[in-house]
Formats: structure tokens, C-alpha cells, sequence
């Protein structure tokens, strides 16, 4: 009998300790969208579309003003945040090589330290996805010879005034969302975390260039388009194309935007992706009102955050894949109740502070090599948390397609310095963005001994030539490897892709630059 006693108090003892632990701590929600421009988020760039539950969380909560993506394009940027770690780390160098499927994420931690966990929507963070065309336009971005690789950005009206639902995939996760916080969250006596990743407002498949081309399709309705003040709608300064830098050249040619567009075009692109942030942040304001609905938003901590940015015809290119402010500034945005709100951090941040933050946020020790640092000693109205000094500085880095060189992004106090490949072969950027936002003015010759400074910054955080020529040797045994797998079939495969027509044009000539580039002969 006294065994069973002292059995039951132990029961009970642990029973009423893990019930106060659930209920200290906080359930965590994130809702991560794609090519969301983190301008938007505050003003002025907040006043050219109605964001009003993007607005509700920066009233509540904080408004990081000066974060940045690690990666601008989907995987690689994702494999950062799910992991905590820069991408040349992860070595995610492209859009099908990043995480492998064994590695610890964030969410992993959390359910395994008694967290009830769900993810929905738009992963890509593992290996293995994306289109062909896509892994070869990043293998071959060495070969000497401009390929166009996407689709015309075009803009594309739909439905009428109250046609709400346009892209219906990011719709049913939302769905699936705030059905699993009525249903399952609502009645668990566990803290719980939930991940909603929407595609939007990365634009569209171009249906008409057939299944290899890319998204460059900006959709929507008039019920968004009106949410959009279209008098505040900038058509963005470019610089003429003699005067880009070589990468930038290299990109506006590849994303086909080196042809003529007219204002009206320019701003319509542009009308039609805000009207497509507004969605978004409908599904935002969604999962939102379940968690008021069901009485958690109190003991909720709720991110709302991006992979990257877009461009929008801003420097004459669309999509990312650019360390420009409109690819590589993302919105990020948290509330919790305990938190200090309505207030703006100019804190230079990025997405590998996420993992950290979300860690101490469930009481959680982080172990390992993580790049990032917790956010809450910036946040927090108490004292309890130790004051860890964040760095005062923000890394980006891309290797993948439409830029024909690895680029690696320091900002900086103003400063935003980028510099490619091995530092010496392709010319540096600098940028004063206090007195040019725009960014059309390249100082580095100008300041050279601020470029000197970051440079030793850039290189103490990592070492990019070496990194450039890891990514380099990867390409090529990528290639020839896929290229070796196709057997007779290569030749058809490859002119099937996005480029075939430049292909056909000089077919032999492109073939022969392939072989010098793989074989050295």
C-alpha cells in the first residue's frame, strides 16, 4: 500500500510539474510568406497598400526595421532559418542542394521538449526540389555566354471585386491552419507550435512559356487591387544598361527584363505585386482571429517573417536573387505579451536569429554552431534575460541562378558592401543608404578605406574566396554528373529548357563553351 502511495504522489508531483511548465510556456507562431519586401512593413513603404494585420502586429508587438534574409532565394534562405546557420555552413548553395532531411531544426527541439508541433505549406529547405532547369541555370552560371532564362514579367487580372481567394494553395494550408488551432491546439493541455509557410506573393507560373518557365506572372484581383493606393506607386530610377555592374547586367538579361517597358507596365507590375502582399496578410490576419477566436492569443508569441524580398522591377530586374533592399530586406515582426510594443528596432538582424530566439522563448538551451543570436535580450521588458551583445551586422550570400557569381552582402551601421567571387576578379559595391536609398550610386572607389574595413569584417565572419571556389568545384561535378546520367539524351534535355531558343541560336558554339568550362579544354 505504500508503495502505491508514494507512486501516486511521485504521479502527481510530476503531473502538476508539467502542467506549470505548459502553462509558463508560450505557444509559438510563425507565418513565413515568399518575396515579401520588408519595406512594406513600416512606413513610407507600409502607406502604399493597406497591411492591416501586418499593421495590428507592429502595434502590439515589434517591428525589426533592418532585417535581412541570409540567402535571397527560397531554399537556401530557408535552410538558414530552419537551421540557425549561414549558408556556408549548410553549404545550401542553390535551390536543389540545402539542408540534409537528418538535420535538427528548430521545430525538432521544440517537439522534442514537449511542444505539440505542426507545419504546413511551404517547407523547401531540404535537397532535392526544384525544376531541371532551374539546378542547371545554377550549375552553369560560370559558362561564359548570357542565357535568358525567365519569362517576361507581365501582370494578370482575374476574378472581379469580390474575388478574395486567388491563390487557393496558400488558401487550404491557411485553412488547414486555423483549423488545427480550433481543433487540436485549443484542446491540447500542451504548449504548441505552429508553422504556416505561404508561397505568396512570389508571382506566378507563365503558364503560356510551358512547364519549364518560371514565375513572372503577378496576379491578382480588383478586391486587392483596390487596397492599393495606386497615386503612391513609384516607378523605380535605373541606371542605363552601360552603366550596371557586370552581375547586375548579367541578371537583368537573364530574368529578361533588358527590353523596352513602358511606365504603364512598370507600375502595374508593381500595383499588381502590392495587391498581392495584401492577400497575404489577409491569411496572416486568418490565423490571427483563430487564435483570438480560441482564446490563445495571450499566451501566444506570433512571427510573422519572409525568405526574401522582390524586387519589382526596382534596377531593372523582378523576383531576387539580388543584394538590393527590395531581395534582400525581409518584414519580421513578433508579438507576445510580454514583450515591448509598438515599437520599431533598428537592430541589424537576419533570419539565423530566429532559431535562438524561438529556443529561449520555450526555455530551451541552444548547443552547437549556431550563427544567429536570440533576439529577446533586445526585446524584453524584464531584466532576467542576460544582456548578450548582438553583432552589429547582417550577412547575406547567394550562389545560385541569374547571378554569374557568388555574392556576399555586409551591412553595416549605413553601409552596405558587396563584393563577388574572390573579391578580385569581379568589382565591389558600396553603398550609402542613408543618402541614396535607391542604391544607384557605387562608392567604393570613393571610400576605399571603408571598403578595406568591411572587407576585413566580411572576411573574419567568412572566408568567401574559398567558399566562391567550394561553390565553383560543386557546379561542375553537379553538371557532369547530371550530365552524365542523360547519356544520348543530354542534347534534347538541355535545349528543352527554359533558354532553348538562345540555345538553338548557337548551339555548337554553347556546347563548345560547356566543354571548356567542365574539362578545361
Amino acid at each position: 500500500m505504500n508503495t502505491f502511495l508514494w507512486t501516486l504522489v511521485f504521479f502527481l508531483q510530476s503531473y502538476a510539474k508539467s502542467v506549470c511548465q505548459n502553462i509558463t510556456r508560450p505557444n509559438i507562431v510563425m507565418v513565413m510568406s515568399d518575396a515579401f519586401d520588408g519595406r512594406l512593413s513600416f512606413d513610407p513603404g507600409s502607406k502604399v497598400v493597406q497591411l492591416p494585420y501586418i499593421k495590428y502586429l507592429s502595434e502590439l508587438g515589434l517591428t525589426f526595421v533592418n532585417a535581412y534574409t541570409n540567402s535571397p532565394i527560397c531554399c537556401p534562405s530557408r535552410a538558414a532559418m530552419w537551421s540557425g546557420q549561414f549558408v556556408h555552413l549548410t553549404q545550401s548553395w542553390n535551390n536543389y542542394k540545402c539542408l540534409d532531411a537528418n538535420t535538427t531544426t528548430w521545430m525538432d527541439l521544440l517537439e522534442k521538449n514537449g511542444y505539440r508541433t505542426k507545419m504546413l505549406g511551404k517547407l523547401d529547405y531540404t535537397s532535392g526540389s526544384h525544376s531541371v532547369s532551374n539546378r542547371v541555370e545554377a550549375w552553369t552560371r560560370d559558362v561564359p555566354f548570357l542565357l535568358q532564362q525567365e519569362g517576361r514579367p507581365v501582370s494578370q487580372l482575374v476574378g472581379n471585386k469580390s474575388t478574395v481567394r486567388i491563390m487557393k494553395q496558400d488558401w487550404e494550408n491557411t485553412d488547414k491552419a486555423t483549423q488545427w488551432i480550433h481543433q487540436t491546439a485549443a484542446l491540447s493541455h500542451q504548449p504548441f507550435a505552429l508553422y504556416l509557410g505561404l508561397n505568396l506573393p512570389h508571382p506566378y507560373k507563365t503558364e503560356s512559356l510551358g512547364p519549364t518557365a518560371g514565375g513572372s506572372t503577378f496576379r491578382s484581383s480588383p478586391y486587392w487591387l483596390k487596397k492599393v493606393s495606386s497615386d503612391l506607386i513609384s516607378v523605380p530610377k535605373w541606371l542605363p544598361m552601360a552603366a550596371m555592374h557586370p552581375v547586375d547586367y548579367y541578371s537583368t538579361f537573364t530574368k529578361n527584363c533588358s527590353g523596352d517597358f513602358t511606365e504603364e507596365e512598370i507600375k502595374s507590375i508593381r500595383a499588381f505585386y502590392y495587391a498581392m502582399c495584401a492577400e497575404t496578410d489577409a491569411m496572416l490576419g486568418q490565423v490571427i482571429s483563430a487564435l483570438r477566436e480560441t482564446s490563445l492569443f495571450n499566451n501566444t508569441v506570433v512571427i510573422f517573417t519572409a525568405d526574401h524580398g522582390e524586387l519589382a522591377m526596382e534596377h531593372r530586374q523582378f523576383y531576387k536573387m539580388s543584394m538590393f533592399e527590395g531581395s534582400s530586406h525581409v518584414p519580421l515582426l513578433i508579438m507576445a505579451p510580454w514583450l515591448m510594443s509598438g515599437l520599431q528596432v533598428n537592430q541589424l538582424v537576419s533570419l539565423v536569429d530566429l532559431y535562438p530566439t524561438i529556443l529561449e522563448i520555450a526555455g530551451i538551451s541552444a548547443t552547437g554552431n549556431l550563427s544567429g543570436h536570440s533576439l529577446l535580450p533586445l526585446l524584453s521588458k524584464s531584466t532576467d534575460f542576460s544582456k548578450k551583445q548582438h553583432p552589429d551586422w547582417a550577412l547575406s550570400e547567394y550562389h545560385g541562378c541569374n547571378a554569374n557569381a557568388s555574392t556576399y552582402m555586409l551591412r553595416s551601421g549605413k553601409w552596405k558592401y558587396i563584393t563577388y567571387a574572390d573579391g578580385l576578379s569581379v568589382p565591389p559595391q558600396l553603398f550609402d543608404l542613408t543618402l541614396d536609398k535607391d542604391e544607384l550610386h557605387n562608392v567604393a572607389l570613393k571610400f576605399p578605406h571603408v571598403q578595406v574595413h568591411l572587407d576585413k569584417i566580411l572576411r573574419s565572419i567568412v572566408d568567401y574566396p574559398n567558399v566562391s571556389t567550394a561553390v565553383h568545384l560543386y557546379n561542375k561535378k553537379a553538371f557532369g554528373e547530371w550530365r552524365s546520367s542523360l547519356g544520348r539524351n543530354y542534347s534534347q534535355t538541355i535545349a528543352n529548357l527554359r533558354w532553348h531558343v538562345d540555345w538553338q541560336k548557337d548551339k555548337l558554339n554553347n556546347e563548345k563553351a560547356i566543354d571548356k568550362w567542365l574539362y578545361g579544354s
